[in-house]
């Protein structure tokens, strides 16, 4: 029998593992950015702050907000 009949398939598996593991690792640096909205929602007080700033509400009413959401 021939045991060495294979060897020259491992140049090729060793490719095929070096590419992956280096498209793991871009994956991964790029996916950071994407997955921060998923795992970081922000506060009630947090948009209601941006709404105030916006303009899209008046003192008031974020004075109003502000008291139910810190109760």
């Amino acid at each position: 029998m021939d045991y060495y009949g294979g060897m020259w398939m491992f140049p090729f598996f060793g490719i095929i593992v070096f590419v992956i593991i280096i498209v793991l690792i871009f994956k991964g640096i790029s996916g950071n950015k994407s997955n921060e909205n998923i795992f970081h929602s922000e506060s009630a007080l947090e948009i209601l702050n941006k709404r105030y700033a916006k303009g899209e509400i008046s003192k008031e009413e974020y004075e109003e907000m502000k008291k139910t959401i810190l109760k």
